[in-house]
């Protein structure tokens, strides 16, 4: 359905070229231009890479929906465990992926410089070879622009395929997204896993689950009678205290949409907004 190995979110590509770049804008030239064109071209077509994925994304991901969510969504979760794998592996990747983005301004700078230059490219006329022209780098752009590009694709991918698909009801989706957030939270609080890489999975597949769970849910997850036990989540995922802890945290204060709600009980709102 997807692809079988989920790409990591590895951008030492950016880190080599930047003082290339910086040092070809602070000092001009055919040779120092010509240095830095050509150090870029690599890390611009892993960001294609990364783009690319979001689109297979849109398409694939209301598949696995289907797939999980048609029937009894907590039967199929057990019954269908290498589809709830998958699930979990999304949402690794995509926090992974958003995490990594937000701390590398390289990314950005990279991709800015890259699309100056292509237009000096084509007024020297030599941009023959090159793979990645105005329209696609204008939707790129939009997409790096994103603070939390995977995710935003995911939640918007997931609220229109529940517009417009009525074999699949909202609260299966909510009740296996709930479930998923849940079973992750006890697998690490039980600690069944002595991996600390395999609880950092389950805790980013939690993480993952409570956001596109807030995104399509009317109430979100935050609210008293929430079916995900957001209490117990959160103090799991601060009592883990590892260094993707802080970045998993803020996914939560400022990915989701209904933390600011009225609603929202004020303990839950100290517990996750204050360190």
């Amino acid at each position: 359905m997807l692809h079988s190995v989920i790409w990591e979110p590895t951008f030492s590509i950016s880190f080599l070229t930047t003082s290339l770049l910086s040092f070809a804008i602070t000092n001009p030239g055919p040779e120092t231009e010509d240095a830095a064109w050509e150090a870029v071209l690599p890390s611009v077509d892993q960001l294609q890479e990364f783009y690319d994925f979001s689109l297979e994304l849109e398409t694939c991901f209301p598949k696995l929906l289907v797939a999980l969510c048609k029937n009894d969504p907590k039967a199929s979760l057990s019954n269908q465990q290498a589809l709830a794998k998958q699930l979990a592996d999304i949402f690794d990747f995509v926090l992974k992926f958003d995490d990594a983005k937000m701390v590398n301004p390289a990314i950005q700078n990279d991709f800015s410089y890259y699309r100056r230059t292509l237009n000096r490219m084509k007024l020297s006329k030599k941009d023959a070879n090159i793979k990645i022209r105005d329209e696609l780098a204008n939707r790129m752009s939009l997409f790096f622009a994103y603070p939390t590009p995977m995710m935003k694709v995911l939640s918007e991918t997931t609220v229109k395929f529940l517009s417009q698909d009525t074999t699949v009801p909202r609260d299966n989706v909510t009740t296996a997204l709930a479930t998923m957030a849940n079973v992750c939270h006890d697998m690490v609080e039980k600690k069944k896993f002595t991996n600390d890489e395999i609880n950092m999975f389950c805790l980013r597949a939690m993480v993952g689950s409570i956001i596109l769970f807030d995104h399509i849910h009317p109430q979100g997850a935050f609210v008293k009678k929430s079916p995900v036990n957001i209490k117990p989540c959160i103090v799991t995922l601060k009592e883990s205290n590892t260094s993707s802890s802080p970045g998993l945290l803020n996914a939560l204060r400022f990915t989701t949409i209904h933390l600011n709600d009225v609603e929202t009980p004020g303990a839950i709102k100290q517990l996750l907004l204050l360190d």
